[in-house]
């Protein structure tokens, strides 16, 4: 176990997490072939304000697994996030989630809406089942399920490099895995068991989203894919009361790294102005 985290047992699962600060509970959930230290811009300044909670899903690091047993998905890490909150009696949460914890974000939000206080996402999926069938989207579609498959491939092969750097770079623009600092790098390779998530999510609808009765904050980067804007607008056309997404400066789909300041005061100014 790395030092400063701690275990809790979440439906027969050791859920190793990072808990900082005291106050009302922010709960940090991060994307693929990440863990908890995705997290290491965030938690030291948000935790001046606030206890701030940051687990590693089931089955990342620091647990060294081997891609095997079957009960890895949105809908399982939900489970164990609700289970999570009601263990540590954090009672309502500011739950925020980046891409695919954006996912799991909104899977606990819409079975579980009773644990949240607010909803914070930043570029995250689930959002797809919300997009018109369009060519522009279907394209949209189809690259994400090519980047899952090329990935599959080249680690089949033994390309643990070409892997990584083909699907940063993807979600990142030419030069993202290059430009990746080497223990955000080492982050990556740490959780490749991973790569057995093929990117299906359970489908948000409408009629989910209409039932939030909580403030949402929605945050892309200035140079995201375009996939994440356009679920955005879909699910603004959901419900009309949901602000428009604050747009990170000089950053991409790794927002919360590429450029933390903003990212840090944006949500902020989120929690301040909704407490």
């Amino acid at each position: 176990m790395p030092a400063g985290l701690a275990l809790v047992d979440v439906n027969g699962y050791p859920l190793a997490y990072q808990d900082v600060g005291t106050g009302t509970a922010v709960v940090l959930l991060h994307g693929s072939f990440i863990d908890y230290r995705s997290w290491a811009a965030q938690v030291p300044v948000l935790s001046k304000q606030h206890r701030v909670l940051a687990p590693s899903l089931r089955h990342y690091y620091p647990e060294p697994w081997d891609g095997q047993g079957g009960d890895f998905s949105v809908a399982r890490h939900a489970d164990d996030v609700a289970t999570f909150i009601q263990r540590l009696e954090l009672h309502r949460v500011h739950l925020i989630g980046h891409s695919r914890g954006g996912a799991v974000a909104l899977t606990v939000a819409r079975r579980y809406p009773q644990w949240i206080a607010t909803l914070v996402l930043a570029d995250p999926r689930g959002l797809e089942s919300l997009l018109p069938d369009t060519p522009a989207n279907r394209e949209m579609e189809f690259q994400l399920r090519n980047n899952f498959a090329a990935l599959q491939r080249n680690l089949a092969a033994g390309n643990v490099e070409r892997a990584a750097r083909e699907f940063v770079d993807a979600l990142g623009g030419a030069g993202a895995w290059e430009r990746r600092p080497m223990d955000q790098k080492q982050i990556f390779i740490d959780n490749l068991a991973t790569a057995v998530d093929t990117g299906e999510f359970p489908a948000i609808a409408c009629a989910d989203i209409e039932r939030f009765d909580f403030p949402v904050l929605l945050i892309t980067g200035e140079r995201s894919p375009r996939r994440y804007p356009a679920m955005f607008a879909a699910m603004r056309a959901c419900r009309a009361s949901i602000p428009a997404p604050v747009t990170i400066a000089g950053a991409a789909h790794a927002m919360h790294r590429e450029n933390p300041v903003s990212f840090n005061a944006v949500v902020l100014e989120f929690l301040a102005r909704v407490a």
